[in-house]
């Protein structure tokens, strides 16, 4: 049986896809995901709808376009049996279901006291290869960190593009990019946000995130160090102002890191660039 959520599949959505089974995964202010089986093979299924107000934050309505934008998007990016559209709280969107560890989850034995090992600089190619592999297609993704990097037998999985930029979206569907998990924005990023309340995602800044996602798998440790109940306002302060922590990792990694983290963009290494450094250390 299906566990309760805010909102449950809508029925027109379950029958396309002859469901036979299906497992709630997450469930949050404007998002619901559910992991679907069918005889073609499991799905995700993502619901989008508005977030109301409350005394904590403001009313948000670009979470009821969020699965149609993506949709779009992965339309465009050819990735596998995808559909997309609406429903009457907002939109929707049926997608491949990725099976593997998040990166965090992934390298947690490298956090733990006592841990000797290093990360596996082949996890983190193939981390840095997905990313490479959608910028070579003129996108950049615009919300990258650990539990949108899906590692399997198969390499990884790079998911959640519904903020990515890059190419034609349906205008019904569009919405401003206000930036993304403020512990992976990249000081131009979160510099942009506090100054007009909107930014332009891009591969340089992809690249930042990767290398704080990164930074926060190995250690533990957000790139920027702020109190934990700091404001998205106070913690993009933070990251602006830097300067980011100590890179604490060692060897090649560590290196690459730190240099992934400029603070100036034009001072990043490239994600292509990434995947070189990575493949020469191994």
């Amino acid at each position: 049986m299906a566990e309760a959520a805010s909102y449950e599949i809508p029925t027109s959505v379950l029958e396309t896809l002859v469901a036979s089974g299906r497992r709630l995964v997450l469930d949050r202010r404007g998002s619901t995901v559910w992991e679907v089986e069918t005889q073609q093979g499991r799905y995700a299924v993502k619901l989008g709808y508005p977030i109301k107000a409350t005394s904590e934050w403001e009313a948000q309505e670009w979470t009821a376009l969020a699965p149609a934008r993506e949709g779009a998007i992965l339309q465009q990016l050819d990735r596998g049996n995808v559909s997309y559209g609406e429903w009457e709280h907002g939109t929707w969107n049926v997608q491949p279901w990725y099976q593997g560890d998040s990166l965090y989850d992934l390298w947690q034995p490298h956090r733990a006291e006592g841990a000797s090992s290093e990360p596996d600089l082949g996890e983190a190619l193939s981390c840095a290869e997905a990313v490479a592999a959608l910028h070579a297609t003129g996108w950049a993704h615009g919300d990258i960190q650990p539990a949108h990097l899906i590692i399997s037998d198969e390499g990884t999985a790079l998911i959640d593009l519904a903020l990515a930029h890059g190419g034609a979206i349906p205008a019904a569907y569009d919405f401003s990019y206000r930036g993304c998990l403020v512990h992976y924005e990249s000081p131009e990023i979160s510099r942009s946000v506090l100054e007009t309340g909107t930014a332009l995602p891009t591969m340089a800044a992809d690249v930042y995130a990767l290398g704080a996602s990164l930074f926060i798998s190995a250690t533990g440790l957000r790139h920027v160090a702020y109190p934990d109940d700091a404001s998205r306002k106070d913690q993009r302060q933070a990251i602006v102002d830097g300067p980011h922590r100590p890179v604490n990792v060692p060897g090649v990694l560590g290196k690459l890191i730190e240099a992934m983290l400029s603070p100036d963009p034009a001072d990043r290494p490239t994600s292509a660039e990434v995947c070189k450094e990575l493949s020469s250390g191994r």
